[in-house]
């Protein structure tokens, strides 16, 4: 069997000292991420420029290719190279991927901060995805937010980025953060990957809106329920209803909307805090 692919470690520093003016006319230093180009090129064939912060670029183009289904498997890749003298992470395939230019000219840009991008007919291929059972209790679901909200993170020093986690019932396994969310569930696909991990047993947490992008993203990571403390655009709502996926949203301290697989949350309404409903 073919070995997995060979991996550079390039990391670069997430946050970058500038020079601001506060209300009070007053010159501070202060943290903002950093934010670079990174041009992926496909057996030297220019494939897509990634915004990113530079945490875990391997990863980061590991995921993209296979949530973008480019390759099925991480070892039909050999190595992947990041130079960020250059700002360009060369993948070098096994035997290369057929019908490449064809399956990458058809590109829709989608709603996702830094332009995330969907190559291909991917959208088409939604019903084909059949998700495991799986199912979340209100309490783990008040674990998880309560996790996300004592992780230390660059947007708590920098703010402007998102972060997407994943976790196994309360146990956050890994937590990712970049630009873009779709940079972030990338990452984590191409961690999953490398850890020959399936999606069965875990949740995908996001501080983004969930798009039809990060639903299908998601789904194809074998992830059947996700959370964010944000809300859901249509597009994604109606992707969700057809995988059956459950859509979590708004969930911050006890509150919560679940929007679609509600079957999959086991609710557990004494947890709840009514005054917070009361209160707004």
């Amino acid at each position: 069997m073919s070995r997995l692919p060979y991996l550079t470690q390039a990391r670069a520093p997430l946050t970058q000292e500038v020079s601001a003016v506060n209300e009070f006319g007053e010159l501070s230093s202060v943290s903002v991420p950093a934010e670079r180009a990174l041009t992926v090129y496909v057996d030297k064939r220019e494939l897509v420029t990634l915004m990113t912060l530079g945490a875990e670029p391997e990863l980061l183009v590991l995921g993209f290719l296979r949530n973008q289904r480019l390759v099925r498997s991480p070892r039909e890749v050999e190595s992947i190279t990041v130079d960020w003298d250059v700002g360009a992470a060369a993948v070098k395939t096994r035997r290369g991927i057929s019908d490449l230019r064809a399956r990458t000219a058809k590109r829709v840009v989608t709603t996702g901060c830094g332009q995330g991008s969907v190559f291909g007919d991917l959208m088409d291929e939604v019903d084909q995805l059949v998700l495991p059972s799986a199912t979340l209790t209100q309490s783990q679901l008040y674990g998880i937010v309560n996790v996300i909200r004592q992780q230390e993170s660059t947007y708590k020093s920098a703010g402007s980025v998102h972060g997407c986690a994943l976790f196994r019932a309360e146990e956050m396994l890994l937590f990712v953060e970049d630009v873009g969310r779709h940079n972030a569930i990338d990452t984590i696909a191409g961690w999953m990957w490398l850890q020959d991990m399936e999606g069965t047993d875990k949740v995908f947490y996001t501080t983004g809106r969930l798009t039809s992008e990060m639903v299908i993203k998601s789904a194809q990571m074998g992830v059947p329920i996700v959370v964010s403390r944000s809300g859901i655009t249509q597009m994604g709502h109606q992707v969700a209803q057809r995988l059956g996926l459950c859509a979590i949203g708004r969930a911050t301290n006890k509150r919560f909307l679940c929007y679609t697989g509600a079957e999959r949350l086991q609710l557990q309404p004494e947890l709840a805090d009514r005054g917070l409903r009361s209160s707004g």
